[in-house]
């Protein structure tokens, strides 16, 4: 039972036999060009179903708490990409330019939704503000993860982030997250109601786009150009990050004098990177760059917070639940 924890999930195998079947099968030419068009739509009903999901009571009632989330924020949008350019000189000989490109690309993305709120949980955390920092992050997500890439590709000797990207993530992303805002009032409760459908869209359009970015990762010679002992040193780099992130979050809010559920949820909710959003947004991003080597760190660095933070939420779960409960009072 104790090593079930370490094993990975079935989206998690999902991925991985996607990537194998891209390794084989590529998709080319128009068949390519299909699952282009197939996966923009994916992409923008995943975002019209979170939008009309998203219960704007909750976000209300988690807002109060400028502090978490002001925290959950700087954790996210700077700690990261600072931790990402400090750290290049010593993690990018580990790997290549492209996947350190990727690792860059990682630390702008914004926290998970889902998992944030679940781990959360698990750990007897603040979920409210829980719900309403994950929820703040993933919206501005959407404009700050490009205004940072461009900001780092310049770091790394590229050409910066045209506004014409900036807007193509606007348009693919926040109009259907808008329009499912817009459309909540009337179909709000049935798309709460079937959560498994969203699972499936949001799994759905994440295995299209690394379906399609692995695709074009493989005819250009991806495999060929990156031996094991460099996804080794893809590893080493993705849980490094982690574990500082983790250990930043943890006790920066102890330094704060946050209580221990508001601690809870500022290190769930500031250590995780979006798989969901992030897959997307480096569709439109990188175009003409190595789709392949960009998403693989985002893949990877996806299971390796899922097995450390499940392991994380069940050792602040074993407290005993009188103090639980009192720590969670106190800090609302």
């Amino acid at each position: 039972m104790f090593l079930r924890r370490f094993f990975p999930d079935r989206f998690t195998c999902a991925l991985i036999l996607t990537v194998a079947l891209a390794s084989v099968l590529p998709c080319r030419g128009a068949t390519a060009s299909a699952f282009s068009v197939l996966t923009d739509l994916a992409i923008a009903l995943l975002f019209f179903l979170h939008g009309a999901k998203l219960s704007r009571e909750a976000v209300v009632a988690g807002m109060t708490h400028w502090r978490l989330h002001l925290t959950v924020l700087a954790s996210t949008f700077v700690m990261f990409p600072v931790l990402g350019v400090l750290l290049r000189p010593l993690l990018s000989p580990l790997v290549t330019p492209d996947l350190y490109l990727g690792v860059l690309f990682l630390c702008t993305l914004p926290s998970t939704v889902q998992s944030s709120i679940a781990f959360t949980s698990m750990a007897r955390g603040n979920i409210p503000a829980a719900i309403c920092a994950a929820s703040a992050s993933s919206l501005l997500g959407i404009f700050v993860t490009p205004l940072l890439v461009g900001v780092l590709l310049e770091s790394h000797g590229q050409a910066g982030m045209s506004w014409d990207a900036v807007g193509a993530i606007v348009l693919q992303l926040l109009v259907p997250f808008v329009a499912g805002q817009v459309a909540q009032r009337w179909i709000g409760r049935w798309v709460g109601r079937r959560r498994a459908m969203l699972s499936y869209v949001d799994q759905g359009s994440i295995l299209l786009v690394v379906y399609t970015a692995f695709s074009a990762a493989v005819l250009q010679g991806l495999w060929k150009q990156m031996p094991l002992p460099v996804l080794g040193g893809l590893l080493v780099v993705n849980a490094v990050l982690l574990a500082i992130a983790l250990l930043m979050t943890r006790y920066g809010a102890r330094l704060l004098g946050f209580k221990r559920a508001d601690e809870i949820t500022i290190v769930f909710c500031g250590s995780k990177k979006s798989l969901a959003s992030g897959v997307p947004m480096a569709k439109v991003l990188f175009a003409g760059h190595p789709l392949g080597a960009i998403v693989l760190p985002i893949m990877l660095f996806h299971q390796i917070q899922l097995m450390t933070c499940a392991v994380l939420a069940r050792k602040y779960a074993a407290r005993p639940v009188e103090v639980s409960r009192k720590l969670a009072e106190t800090s609302n």
